[in-house]
Protein backbone atom coordinates (compact mmCIF):
# COMPACT_ATOMS: atom_id res chain seq x y z
CA UNK A 1 0.00 0.00 0.00
CA UNK A 2 1.32 3.43 -0.91
CA UNK A 3 2.64 5.25 2.12
CA UNK A 4 1.76 8.82 3.02
CA UNK A 5 4.82 10.82 4.01
CA UNK A 6 5.69 14.30 5.15
CA UNK A 7 6.98 16.79 2.63
CA UNK A 8 10.63 16.50 3.63
CA UNK A 9 10.68 12.71 3.28
CA UNK A 10 8.78 13.05 0.05
CA UNK A 11 11.10 15.66 -1.38
CA UNK A 12 14.05 13.43 -0.58
CA UNK A 13 12.22 10.71 -2.52
CA UNK A 14 12.99 7.97 -0.08
CA UNK A 15 15.75 6.96 -0.53
CA UNK A 16 15.33 3.20 -0.87
CA UNK A 17 18.46 1.13 -0.33
CA UNK A 18 18.08 -2.49 -1.45
CA UNK A 19 20.74 -4.94 -0.34
CA UNK A 20 23.09 -1.97 -0.08
CA UNK A 21 26.81 -2.53 0.25
CA UNK A 22 27.76 -1.87 3.89
CA UNK A 23 31.19 -2.35 5.38
CA UNK A 24 33.06 -1.61 8.59
CA UNK A 25 36.72 -0.80 7.90
CA UNK A 26 39.31 -1.17 10.67
CA UNK A 27 42.75 0.11 9.71
CA UNK A 28 46.19 0.89 11.07
CA UNK A 29 48.50 3.22 9.10
CA UNK A 30 49.82 3.33 6.52
CA UNK A 31 46.73 2.69 4.39
CA UNK A 32 45.15 4.21 1.29
CA UNK A 33 42.15 3.07 -0.76
CA UNK A 34 41.25 4.30 -4.23
CA UNK A 35 37.47 4.04 -4.72
CA UNK A 36 36.45 3.46 -8.35
CA UNK A 37 33.12 1.69 -7.81
CA UNK A 38 31.08 4.32 -9.75
CA UNK A 39 28.29 4.12 -7.15
CA UNK A 40 25.74 6.95 -7.44
CA UNK A 41 25.92 7.78 -3.73
CA UNK A 42 28.10 6.75 -0.78
CA UNK A 43 27.81 7.51 2.94
CA UNK A 44 30.99 7.38 5.01
CA UNK A 45 30.77 7.68 8.82
CA UNK A 46 33.88 7.93 11.01
CA UNK A 47 33.61 6.19 14.36
CA UNK A 48 37.28 6.22 15.42
CA UNK A 49 40.47 8.01 14.47
CA UNK A 50 41.15 10.17 11.43
CA UNK A 51 41.05 9.70 7.67
CA UNK A 52 41.57 11.96 4.68
CA UNK A 53 39.12 12.18 1.81
CA UNK A 54 40.96 13.10 -1.39
CA UNK A 55 38.66 13.98 -4.32
CA UNK A 56 39.84 13.41 -7.88
CA UNK A 57 39.99 17.18 -8.44
CA UNK A 58 40.19 18.90 -5.10
CA UNK A 59 42.03 19.40 -1.83
CA UNK A 60 42.20 16.70 0.87
CA UNK A 61 39.60 16.94 3.62
CA UNK A 62 40.24 15.55 7.11
CA UNK A 63 37.50 13.37 8.61
CA UNK A 64 37.46 12.71 12.34
CA UNK A 65 35.38 10.56 14.69
CA UNK A 66 31.74 11.65 14.51
CA UNK A 67 32.02 13.20 11.04
CA UNK A 68 29.89 11.92 8.17
CA UNK A 69 30.65 12.45 4.47
CA UNK A 70 28.30 12.04 1.51
CA UNK A 71 29.93 11.40 -1.87
CA UNK A 72 28.12 11.63 -5.18
CA UNK A 73 29.38 9.35 -7.95
CA UNK A 74 30.61 8.33 -10.34
CA UNK A 75 33.97 10.15 -9.96
CA UNK A 76 36.73 8.21 -8.16
CA UNK A 77 38.28 9.38 -4.91
CA UNK A 78 40.84 8.25 -2.34
CA UNK A 79 40.43 7.62 1.39
CA UNK A 80 43.71 7.37 3.29
CA UNK A 81 45.45 7.76 6.63
CA UNK A 82 47.45 10.61 5.07
CA UNK A 83 47.09 12.40 1.72
CA UNK A 84 50.71 11.48 0.93
CA UNK A 85 50.15 7.72 1.31
CA UNK A 86 49.96 6.16 -2.17
CA UNK A 87 46.88 3.99 -2.82
CA UNK A 88 47.48 0.33 -2.09
CA UNK A 89 44.05 -1.07 -3.01
CA UNK A 90 41.39 -0.16 -5.58
CA UNK A 91 37.69 -0.79 -5.00
CA UNK A 92 36.11 -1.38 -8.41
CA UNK A 93 32.48 -1.72 -9.63
CA UNK A 94 30.72 -4.59 -7.93
CA UNK A 95 32.90 -3.90 -4.85
CA UNK A 96 35.76 -5.92 -6.35
CA UNK A 97 38.87 -5.26 -4.24
CA UNK A 98 42.15 -5.30 -6.18
CA UNK A 99 45.77 -4.78 -5.16
CA UNK A 100 47.55 -1.88 -6.85
CA UNK A 101 50.94 -3.57 -6.80
CA UNK A 102 52.52 -4.94 -9.96
CA UNK A 103 50.52 -8.18 -9.76
CA UNK A 104 47.16 -6.40 -9.49
CA UNK A 105 45.64 -9.46 -7.82
CA UNK A 106 42.03 -9.55 -6.69
CA UNK A 107 41.89 -9.61 -2.90
CA UNK A 108 39.19 -12.12 -2.11
CA UNK A 109 38.75 -12.21 1.65
CA UNK A 110 42.37 -11.28 2.29
CA UNK A 111 41.47 -8.42 4.61
CA UNK A 112 38.28 -9.79 6.12
CA UNK A 113 38.39 -9.59 9.92
CA UNK A 114 34.77 -10.37 10.83
CA UNK A 115 31.13 -9.90 9.82
CA UNK A 116 31.07 -7.02 7.30
CA UNK A 117 34.45 -5.95 8.66
CA UNK A 118 37.51 -5.38 6.52
CA UNK A 119 40.99 -3.99 7.09
CA UNK A 120 44.55 -4.62 8.18
CA UNK A 121 43.79 -4.64 11.94
CA UNK A 122 41.00 -6.15 14.01
CA UNK A 123 40.89 -3.03 16.23
CA UNK A 124 42.56 -0.39 14.11
CA UNK A 125 43.41 3.19 14.93
CA UNK A 126 40.81 4.24 12.36
CA UNK A 127 37.33 2.72 12.06
CA UNK A 128 34.80 3.89 9.49
CA UNK A 129 31.45 2.70 8.22
CA UNK A 130 30.72 2.81 4.51
CA UNK A 131 27.27 2.44 2.94
CA UNK A 132 26.86 2.50 -0.82
CA UNK A 133 23.74 2.84 -2.92
CA UNK A 134 24.34 0.49 -5.83
CA UNK A 135 21.78 1.60 -8.42
CA UNK A 136 20.79 4.99 -9.79
CA UNK A 137 17.11 4.16 -9.24
CA UNK A 138 17.62 3.90 -5.48
CA UNK A 139 18.26 7.62 -5.17
CA UNK A 140 16.18 10.22 -6.95
CA UNK A 141 17.67 12.22 -9.76
CA UNK A 142 16.30 15.37 -8.12
CA UNK A 143 18.30 14.64 -4.99
CA UNK A 144 21.51 13.77 -6.85
CA UNK A 145 21.31 16.97 -8.89
CA UNK A 146 21.05 18.99 -5.67
CA UNK A 147 24.24 17.59 -4.13
CA UNK A 148 27.84 18.72 -4.49
CA UNK A 149 30.47 16.12 -5.39
CA UNK A 150 30.95 15.60 -1.66
CA UNK A 151 29.79 17.18 1.57
CA UNK A 152 30.91 16.73 5.16
CA UNK A 153 28.82 17.12 8.29
CA UNK A 154 31.02 17.60 11.35
CA UNK A 155 30.40 15.89 14.67
CA UNK A 156 29.50 19.14 16.46
CA UNK A 157 27.05 20.27 13.76
CA UNK A 158 24.29 17.77 14.52
CA UNK A 159 23.00 15.29 17.05
CA UNK A 160 21.83 11.97 15.62
CA UNK A 161 21.76 8.49 17.20
CA UNK A 162 21.83 6.62 13.87
CA UNK A 163 25.62 6.26 13.52
CA UNK A 164 26.11 4.39 16.85
CA UNK A 165 23.11 2.21 16.01
CA UNK A 166 24.49 1.42 12.55
CA UNK A 167 27.89 0.65 14.09
CA UNK A 168 26.26 -1.83 16.46
CA UNK A 169 24.13 -3.50 13.78
CA UNK A 170 26.65 -3.72 10.94
CA UNK A 171 28.61 -6.51 12.64
CA UNK A 172 25.55 -8.66 13.35
CA UNK A 173 24.48 -11.60 11.21
CA UNK A 174 20.92 -12.05 12.48
CA UNK A 175 17.94 -13.04 10.32
CA UNK A 176 16.69 -10.11 8.26
CA UNK A 177 19.85 -8.13 8.95
CA UNK A 178 20.18 -6.81 5.39
CA UNK A 179 16.75 -5.17 5.64
CA UNK A 180 17.66 -3.62 9.00
CA UNK A 181 20.91 -2.20 7.59
CA UNK A 182 19.21 -0.88 4.45
CA UNK A 183 16.72 1.09 6.53
CA UNK A 184 19.43 2.39 8.87
CA UNK A 185 21.44 3.57 5.87
CA UNK A 186 18.36 5.38 4.53
CA UNK A 187 17.76 7.02 7.91
CA UNK A 188 21.38 8.13 8.18
CA UNK A 189 21.41 9.60 4.69
CA UNK A 190 18.15 11.50 5.20
CA UNK A 191 19.30 12.79 8.61
CA UNK A 192 22.59 14.05 7.17
CA UNK A 193 20.94 15.70 4.17
CA UNK A 194 18.27 17.34 6.32
CA UNK A 195 20.95 18.79 8.61
CA UNK A 196 23.08 19.84 5.65
CA UNK A 197 20.29 21.57 3.73
CA UNK A 198 19.24 23.40 6.92
CA UNK A 199 22.65 25.09 7.15
CA UNK A 200 22.43 28.68 5.81
CA UNK A 201 25.67 28.29 3.86
CA UNK A 202 24.54 25.11 2.11
CA UNK A 203 22.34 26.95 -0.37
CA UNK A 204 19.82 24.10 -0.16
CA UNK A 205 17.95 23.10 -3.30
CA UNK A 206 14.93 25.09 -4.40
CA UNK A 207 12.50 22.26 -3.69
CA UNK A 208 13.76 21.96 -0.10
CA UNK A 209 13.42 25.68 0.66
CA UNK A 210 10.00 25.78 -1.02
CA UNK A 211 8.61 23.61 1.78
CA UNK A 212 8.55 26.70 4.03
CA UNK A 213 6.39 28.72 1.64
CA UNK A 214 2.72 28.76 2.74
CA UNK A 215 1.39 28.34 -0.81
CA UNK A 216 3.95 26.09 -2.49
CA UNK A 217 4.69 24.10 0.67
CA UNK A 218 0.99 23.30 1.01
CA UNK A 219 0.84 22.18 -2.63
CA UNK A 220 3.87 19.96 -2.16
CA UNK A 221 2.24 18.30 0.84
CA UNK A 222 -0.95 17.71 -1.14
CA UNK A 223 0.92 16.02 -3.98
CA UNK A 224 3.11 13.95 -1.69
CA UNK A 225 0.32 12.78 0.59
CA UNK A 226 -2.06 11.86 -2.22
CA UNK A 227 -0.27 11.28 -5.53
CA UNK A 228 -3.19 9.20 -6.86
CA UNK A 229 -5.56 12.18 -6.74
CA UNK A 230 -6.32 13.62 -10.22
CA UNK A 231 -4.50 16.86 -9.53
CA UNK A 232 -4.71 19.66 -12.06
CA UNK A 233 -3.19 23.11 -12.02
CA UNK A 234 -6.65 24.54 -11.30
CA UNK A 235 -7.25 22.11 -8.41
CA UNK A 236 -3.91 22.90 -6.76
CA UNK A 237 -4.48 26.63 -7.16
CA UNK A 238 -7.93 26.27 -5.60
CA UNK A 239 -6.56 24.30 -2.65
CA UNK A 240 -3.90 26.95 -2.01
CA UNK A 241 -6.31 29.88 -2.41
CA UNK A 242 -4.51 31.66 -5.23
CA UNK A 243 -5.19 32.09 -8.94
CA UNK A 244 -3.89 29.57 -11.44
CA UNK A 245 -1.45 32.06 -12.93
CA UNK A 246 -0.16 33.18 -9.53
CA UNK A 247 0.21 29.59 -8.32
CA UNK A 248 2.02 28.41 -11.47
CA UNK A 249 4.39 31.39 -11.37
CA UNK A 250 5.17 31.04 -7.66
CA UNK A 251 5.69 27.27 -7.86
CA UNK A 252 8.06 27.57 -10.81
CA UNK A 253 10.03 30.37 -9.13
CA UNK A 254 10.50 28.43 -5.89
CA UNK A 255 10.81 24.83 -7.12
CA UNK A 256 12.45 25.43 -10.47
CA UNK A 257 9.92 23.54 -12.60
CA UNK A 258 6.16 23.67 -13.33
CA UNK A 259 3.78 21.99 -10.86
CA UNK A 260 2.65 19.28 -13.29
CA UNK A 261 6.22 18.40 -14.24
CA UNK A 262 7.10 18.08 -10.56
CA UNK A 263 4.05 15.89 -9.95
CA UNK A 264 4.90 13.62 -12.89
CA UNK A 265 8.46 13.11 -11.68
CA UNK A 266 7.23 12.37 -8.16
CA UNK A 267 4.68 9.84 -9.41
CA UNK A 268 7.25 8.07 -11.57
CA UNK A 269 9.72 7.94 -8.67
CA UNK A 270 7.03 6.28 -6.55
CA UNK A 271 6.11 3.94 -9.39
CA UNK A 272 9.74 2.85 -9.72
CA UNK A 273 9.82 2.03 -6.01
CA UNK A 274 6.50 0.16 -6.10
CA UNK A 275 7.45 -1.87 -9.19
CA UNK A 276 10.12 -3.60 -7.10
CA UNK A 277 7.56 -4.93 -4.63
CA UNK A 278 6.65 -8.64 -4.90
CA UNK A 279 3.36 -9.18 -6.68
CA UNK A 280 3.13 -5.66 -8.04
CA UNK A 281 1.60 -5.26 -11.49
CA UNK A 282 1.83 -2.27 -13.79
CA UNK A 283 -1.93 -1.85 -13.42
CA UNK A 284 -1.87 -1.86 -9.62
CA UNK A 285 1.03 0.58 -9.56
CA UNK A 286 -0.74 2.85 -12.05
CA UNK A 287 -3.75 3.04 -9.71
CA UNK A 288 -1.57 3.96 -6.73
CA UNK A 289 0.31 6.78 -8.43
CA UNK A 290 -2.53 8.46 -10.31
CA UNK A 291 -2.53 6.99 -13.81
CA UNK A 292 -5.80 5.75 -15.28
CA UNK A 293 -4.33 2.77 -17.11
CA UNK A 294 -1.15 0.69 -17.41
CA UNK A 295 -0.62 2.24 -20.84
CA UNK A 296 -0.69 5.78 -19.42
CA UNK A 297 1.85 4.86 -16.74
CA UNK A 298 4.07 3.08 -19.26
CA UNK A 299 4.08 6.09 -21.57
CA UNK A 300 5.03 8.52 -18.78
CA UNK A 301 7.56 6.11 -17.27
CA UNK A 302 9.35 5.55 -20.57
CA UNK A 303 9.43 9.27 -21.32
CA UNK A 304 11.18 10.02 -18.01
CA UNK A 305 13.25 6.88 -17.44
CA UNK A 306 13.99 5.84 -21.03
CA UNK A 307 12.71 2.28 -20.49
CA UNK A 308 9.32 0.71 -19.91
CA UNK A 309 8.10 -0.24 -16.40
CA UNK A 310 8.48 -3.92 -17.35
CA UNK A 311 12.08 -3.43 -18.47
CA UNK A 312 12.82 -1.46 -15.31
CA UNK A 313 11.41 -4.18 -13.07
CA UNK A 314 13.40 -6.90 -14.81
CA UNK A 315 16.61 -4.88 -14.54
CA UNK A 316 15.96 -4.10 -10.87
Amino acid sequence: MLRCMDAIAGLLDGPRARAAFLLRSSLDPPWSLRIEDRAPLTVLAMTRGTAYLVPEDGEPVALRAGDVAILRGPDPYVVADDPATPPQVAIEPGQVCRSLDAAGAELVGSFSTGVRTWGNASEGATVMLTGTYQLDGEVSGRLLRALPAFLVLRDGEWDCPVVPLLAAEIVKDDPGQEAVLDRLLDLLLIAVLRAHFARPESGGPDWFRAHADPVVGHALRLMHHNPAHPWTLAALARETNVSRAAFARRFHELVGEPPMAFLTEWRIALAADLLREPGATIGSVADQVGYGSPFALSTAFKRLRGISPQQYRVAA
